[in-house]
């Protein structure tokens, strides 16, 4: 899942974009309103974290130019700026949810997931595919029952093929789904991960769970039985 953190403050953009990863989601940053703006006319977003107090545009302009074009893609306000006001201005325009600075880092996880699930139209809902189990609130993988580790890309890769089990996912939507704009990387890298993914889930049963490509359409997840 990617999301965009519009957010000016360097530190903790990076700070923010660090505990999102290790949360296994994919960020991208604009730290000014009018990136933001043209991020949000081109690329699509599971969630938006927004500050209100930008340089080149005001993040409520944003937020209002967002829902002026139909989007409804969640938007979780960001700020400092947390008078009554603001918070109403904000809802108003169509904000899902609104944190104000300084805040505790779980209390924001525990907020974005919610608003991801919201989005998805679920609630607590395990998809799974043969042995191999995806837990859609704790965003955790269990493989017979036993946690599988995987790297903050390996997860996001296996999300997007399990989220889409029996389907096949061109190449080019898994890049988009695991990388941000932001990452020197090409759509190639994708194989990486699908090979390390193999070898992790052939190690512990060999066959049953598996990727397979399909050449020239993308990789498709499933099961031997």
């Amino acid at each position: 899942m990617r999301i965009l953190l519009v957010e000016d403050h360097v530190e903790l953009s990076r700070w923010l974009s660090k505990a999102l990863l290790d949360a296994h989601l994919t960020v991208e940053c604009a730290a000014n309103g009018a990136d933001a703006d043209s991020l949000l006319l081109t690329q699509e977003y599971a969630l938006v974290i927004l500050d209100l107090t930008l340089p080149k545009m005001d993040g409520l302009e944003v937020l209002k130019r967002l829902r002026g074009r139909g989007s409804r893609t969640p938007v979780l306000i960001l700020t400092a700026r947390g008078g009554l006001n603001d918070r109403v201005n904000g809802l108003n325009l169509g904000a899902d949810d609104y944190l104000a600075k300084p805040f505790e880092l779980v209390e924001l996880e525990a907020r974005v997931k919610a608003l991801l699930r919201r989005a998805q139209g679920n609630e607590a809902v395990t998809v799974n595919c043969g042995a191999l189990s995806f837990d859609t609130v704790s965003r955790m993988f269990t493989y017979g029952g036993a946690m599988l580790a995987l790297t903050p890309r390996e997860h996001a890769v296996l999300e997007a093929l399990i989220s889409r089990v029996g389907r096949t996912v061109a190449k080019e939507k898994l890049f988009q789904e695991v990388f941000s704009l932001d990452d020197n990387a090409n759509v190639d890298a994708i194989e990486i991960y699908i090979h390390r993914l193999r070898k992790k889930l052939d190690a512990i049963d060999e066959g049953r769970v598996s990727i397979t490509t399909l050449r020239g359409l993308g990789y498709l997840l499933q099961s031997a039985g």
